[in-house]
């Protein structure tokens, strides 16, 4: 028994023996990872971190070609609009002194001259303080018409706002044609009727329109076709408003030709036919 025991002792000691150098030896090999050298770490994280460059936009393409002041970019330049040249803008207001002084009613798109009191051979007829427009709004009239301020400035509202875009954007109105102006007349030409609106510079009849493509549009063709008829009718209705008066191609035989507008006052409102 005594020699069996001996023998167990002396094959723990040898293993532990054996197994003391292993154990010292395996954290240094198997737990310590190797440093890689600071080169390789270099070459492997820093393509991944560097921010891609973003293609070049139009604008940035356009900025580029700008000739900057070198150390003065950023917001003092970026955000500073670009100054007109100073003929340029001597040219604009030498433009707008010269519309001034041709200017009447006290508006620089009525473009006429004054023309005073005119006197009627009839009894009703004339005007006071009338003007000889030649141009509204940039519409150019065929011939330079007498009328009142309160007409022309009736006559620019309906020309401004719905007469210029009434055929399209793309072919504007630049012309009118002027069928009738200051007239001292009874109405319709007929005996023994009442002065005619003409007859006060308060009327001026309106038979075509001229659009930049050099096309005219007449009232009295224009009516009835199918690529005019709309914008016809739209202006003939926008006109009931600025001015008091509006005839058109079915109000009767006398307007199947032109538009007849005034700025008589009616009790009832503004009378359209």
């Amino acid at each position: 028994m005594r020699g069996l025991g001996g023998m167990r002792v002396l094959a723990g000691v040898i293993l532990t023996c054996f197994a003391i150098p292993a154990l010292a030896d395996a954290p240094a090999q198997s737990l310590r990872p190797e440093i890689r050298p600071a080169a390789v770490l270099a070459s492997v994280v820093e393509p991944l971190l560097r921010p891609q460059l973003r293609p070049l936009s139009e604008q940035g393409i356009a900025l580029a070609a700008l000739e900057l002041p070198v150390g003065n970019v950023g917001p003092d330049i970026s955000l500073r609009p670009v100054v007109r040249p100073e003929a340029l803008a001597e040219q604009i207001l030498f433009g707008k002194r010269k519309l001034r002084k041709t200017s009447v009613c006290g508006d620089i798109d009525i473009q006429g001259e004054k023309v005073g009191t005119v006197p009627g051979r009839l009894k009703g007829c004339g005007a006071k303080n009338a003007v000889r427009v030649k141009s509204i709004a940039g519409v150019t009239l065929s011939q330079q018409s007498v009328m009142t301020c309160e007409t022309a400035k009736a006559l620019k509202k309906w020309v401004d706002r719905d007469v210029i875009k009434a055929f399209g954007r793309r072919d504007q109105v630049v012309s009118l044609r002027v069928a009738s102006h200051y007239s001292c007349r009874t109405r319709n030409n007929l005996p023994g009727a009442r002065i005619s609106e003409h007859g006060r510079g308060k009327a001026i009849d309106i038979s075509g329109f001229v659009l930049e493509s050099g096309r005219v549009v007449t009232v009295l063709n224009g009516w009835g076709a199918r690529d005019t008829r709309k914008g016809l009718r739209k202006i003939w209705k926008a006109a009931c408003g600025p001015f008091g008066t509006v005839l058109g191609p079915q109000s009767d035989r006398f307007h199947r030709d032109h538009f007849h507008l005034d700025v008589a006052r009616h009790r009832g409102g503004a009378y359209c036919r």
